[in-house]
Parts: C-alpha cells; structure tokens; sequence
C-alpha cells in the first residue's frame, strides 16, 4: 500500500490518500467496497508499462484516507470528489475505471460531466436494483448493530464475505486476507466501516439508471466475472442495454474481484480499450 498511494491530498479540509504512477494517457481507479486500492496492485504497473499515468486513491472513509465521524460517503458525495481530484491533479479530462461502487461513483461523475471523461470503463458495478446483494442485505439493515459487534464475530463476518468475492479461493488468505481485513477491523476500523460503507450499500443512487444511462455518448467498456456471486452477470448485458455503444467483456473463471483473480486479463482489457479510444478522440 506504501508504494501504491504515495501522496496525500487536502480536499475539502479532508485528507485523502492518493497514488500517481508513470507518464503517458491520465487513467483514474476507483475501487470499491470492501475493498481500497490494494485491489489494483497487480494493474497498476501492467497499466504504467503500457504508457499510461495512473493516479488511485481510497475513497473518503476507506482504506489509508480520512474517515470523519460526520460526512457523506454516499458513492453521490464521492463522486463530487473526483473533480476536486482531477482539478488537484491538473487533470482536464481522465480515463475513469471504477469497480464495485467504484464503478457506480464513475457512472455519476461521467453522467454529471462528461466533458472531463475521455472513456469509462465499469467493473462489476451494483446498479439499477442489485444492491445491497442478498449476502449484503441483512448486514446492511443492521450496520449499526454490527458496528458493535464483538471483533471476533466481526472478523469471521468479513472472512466469509472476502471469500465469496474472488472466483480461486486459495487468492483469499493470508497475507492478502489481512491486508483487506486491516482497515476495517478494530475500535476505528470496524465501526467506520459500517458508517462509512455498509450504511450506503442503496439502489436508490442507481434505481433511474434505466433514464440516465440511454443519454451517455461516451466510449464505455463493461468488465465482468462470469462467476461473481454478488453482482448477477444479468446486470451487465443490463448494463450493455441501456448505454449506448458499450462493449461487454465477460471473464471466465473470475469473480465480483476479477483483478484478483485474473488481473493480466483485466489489463489486457483496459490497455486495449483505453488506447482505442484515444485513438479515436
């Protein structure tokens, strides 16, 4: 996490953790829940080979950023925050990848600005109605009880979960499992993850995505784990549907995380969807 979030940036009296990496074509990740940008080691430097600069960072009230006791962490106020960040970073216009809510957050901003998204690519993004998924659900209706609950119970909640999210379970375990497990464990981490994710897991920010997304003209990739057991592949031809132009890309043999479980893949993917639309810019 040390070499991937490098800087620190000041938004709104908030202290996010950020990453820039090489030079070349500006791409933006954003990642999801519960997750923060350790998820994008193995794409990071596969993306900076190719020629591209990279810049990630944990969302606010995840992972290595500030998580304040009263601010929206809805994926709507996060989105906000990524224009402040591109504007931080000089940044007129970006390639925007997002995963999870990661993706939901990139849909929002490029609906709200399009000028400043040169391609979107969504990975295993709730939307419409799919969320919170059914394994989610009854935590999401008592995220301030779990909240409390005791550590022990707590940890053994988010283990089962962290395994139903990767396709190869062996990826799961030990050094990784904990570096997931870290930030939302413990007397900050684990009430903060309640308030600060679990309180948003909401189809309501994605339930007119049937009106919004028809209007979208910008190059759009879709990414997807043929097995992810929280985000219905349903959703994705959904997806495809209703955004005009998209490009599907279903990837065997991986789960809701695919850049766990086949990152060359996922790279692969962006590498070559990234420089066709800039291409064609």
């Amino acid at each position: 996490m040390t070499a991937l979030l490098n800087e620190v940036a000041l938004i709104n009296g908030w202290r996010i953790a950020t990453g820039r990496h090489g030079d070349g074509l500006p791409v933006l990740l954003l990642h999801g829940t519960p997750a923060h940008s350790i998820i994008w080691r193995n794409v990071v430097p596969r993306l900076t080979a190719a020629g591209m600069q990279v810049h990630l960072f944990d969302l606010l009230g995840f992972g290595a950023s500030e998580r304040p006791h009263h601010a929206d962490t809805s994926v709507a106020a996060q989105s906000q925050l990524i224009g402040e960040l591109l504007d931080h970073w000089e940044l007129e216009g970006v390639h925007l990848v997002g995963h999870d809510i990661g993706g939901v957050i990139a849909l929002l901003f490029a609906l709200e600005h399009p000028q400043r998204v040169r391609s979107l690519t969504i990975a295993d993004a709730p939307s419409y109605d799919s969320w919170p998924s059914p394994t989610w659900r009854g935590i999401h209706q008592r995220f301030s009880d779990h909240a409390r609950m005791a550590p022990d119970e707590h940890r053994a909640l988010m283990i089962r979960q962290l395994a139903m999210a990767v396709y190869d379970k062996r990826v799961m375990q030990g050094e990784l499992l904990e570096a997931y497990l870290a930030p939302i464990s413990g007397v900050v981490g684990q009430p903060a993850f309640y308030q600060h994710q679990v309180a948003h897991y909401d189809s309501r920010y994605t339930a007119d995505f049937a009106e919004r997304l028809p209007g979208m003209a910008l190059p759009v990739q879709i990414l997807w784990g043929a097995e992810d057991e929280w985000q219905p592949l349903e959703y994705a031809h959904r997806l495809q549907s209703d955004i005009p132009g998209a490009v599907l890309q279903v990837l065997d043999n991986a789960g809701h995380f695919l850049m766990e479980d086949t990152p060359a893949r996922v790279s692969e993917y962006l590498v070559e969807f990234i420089g066709r639309a800039e291409r064609l810019r």
